[in-house]
């Protein structure tokens, strides 16, 4: 067989069904060996494929260009090592695949918003966040927090991913428990913060009492937009660039989501639904409401807003008809019974949502958090329940290893 028709048979294997294994195999390859010199020529000599016809199935296939994604690699691994050893920056540009430790530090401030050096200085400082929102904004600004808010329940995203790195868990308090702030106090105290952030709804007291640990800031939760709120918490932690390169990148995957979801989603209408206990609710949320209705531009079933949490019953739901439906189902037993209930009756049966199987669940976390980060996380997962692509955006951003010391 020649060369060109092994080319030309390995094309068409790649454009069927082992594509995806194949370009995951070079990803991984890239994974092991991304301290090495790498080429487009390279990887396409790997897949048997022109360069040209490899980019663009690389890109179709991750939604990311092959040389972008090597970056992400190197820069999440200078990240750890800026953080986690004292190597000069020479030795960390070469330990990643870069050669020219200028080069380095200009691609790393490209792409993090810092110089490498000003990453390892900031990185080092010991903030406290004292809800579960104000984790969500440090995450953002590539800060986990010494000590926050961890619950495997109502936390499960931060519990899980972050409980290694959060190394004073906090215990949950209002809204989630009735335990006031006060039981926290002095695990903060032990931890030494050099600021802790709150926001303006803790408790008078419990402010002036952590103000007295170390500065603090405290949020105006309902008077600003996540935006505000991420700039205000990066200026104060000295993260303006990180805060200003979060809201570009997001209204840039705003952009992106919309072009995925409308030609699948059209002219639907979308009704969000709460199941609690024996009752139905038309349910909204702040954040809920800007990604799905202002940011990716969704018919809302019921156009009326101010109205966050309405009983509506089987009859209303049946006249008001939506082509889709998104729900929500309080975790205890009750509701679920209800929720079972609820998808036996004829009247659920009969709904346009149903009858095209277009009704999908969604959980609390991410979609009643308000925060830089749960937003992002709601944009991916719209993407992921209206398209059935999995966009990936959070890959680099959220599990690279950035941690304060």
């Amino acid at each position: 067989m020649t060369k060109t028709t092994v080319h030309s048979t390995r094309s068409r294997s790649l454009q069927g069904g082992t594509s995806k294994r194949t370009l995951t195999e070079i990803r991984s390859f890239m994974e092991q060996h991304y301290n090495e010199p790498i080429s487009i020529q390279q990887l396409a000599d790997m897949a048997n494929l022109s360069p040209k016809y490899f980019v663009d199935l690389f890109k179709k296939t991750f939604q990311q260009s092959a040389m972008d994604y090597l970056t992400d690699i190197r820069i999440a691994h200078a990240k750890r090592c800026l953080t986690e050893t004292g190597k000069r920056l020479r030795d960390i540009a070469i330990s990643i695949g870069y050669s020219d430790e200028f080069y380095f530090s200009r691609k790393f401030k490209k792409e993090v918003g810092v110089s490498p050096s000003e990453y390892a200085k900031n990185t080092r400082k010991v903030v406290a966040a004292c809800c579960a929102p104000i984790t969500g904004y440090l995450l953002a600004l590539h800060i986990i927090p010494a000590a926050a808010p961890l619950d495997p329940k109502w936390t499960a995203y931060y519990y899980n991913a972050y409980r290694s790195g959060i190394r004073t868990p906090l215990k949950l308090c209002d809204p989630y428990t009735s335990l006031s702030f006060e039981a926290n106090v002095e695990r903060l105290i032990r931890t030494r913060p050099d600021m802790i952030i709150g926001t303006d709804r803790m408790d008078p007291a419990d402010q002036q009492r952590l103000q007295a640990i170390a500065p603090s800031l405290f949020v105006a939760a309902g008077e600003m937009n996540w935006q505000e709120q991420l700039r205000i918490i990066g200026s104060f932690v000295g993260r303006e660039e990180q805060a200003e390169s979060w809201i570009s990148r997001y209204q840039q995957r705003v952009q992106l989501a919309r072009e995925r979801i409308h030609p699948a989603v059209g002219s639907d209408r979308l009704l969000v639904l709460r199941i609690y206990g024996e009752q139905m609710y038309r349910y909204s949320n702040r954040g809920l409401d800007e990604v799905l209705y202002e940011d990716l531009q969704l018919r809302p079933a019921c156009p009326e807003t101010g109205h966050r949490h309405l009983p509506v019953t089987l009859r209303e739901l049946e006249e008001m008809n939506p082509e889709r439906i998104l729900v929500t189902v309080c975790p205890e037993s009750g509701s679920r019974a209800s929720w079972l209930a609820l998808q036996y009756s004829e009247g659920w049966k009969r709904l346009h949502a149903v009858r095209n199987l277009q009704v999908s669940s969604i959980s609390s976390d991410p979609w009643c958090e308000y925060s830089a980060l749960a937003i992002m996380r709601m944009l991916d997962e719209a993407e992921l329940l209206f398209t059935g692509n999995c966009p990936n955006s959070l890959q680099d951003t959220v599990h690279g290893h950035w941690q304060v010391k």
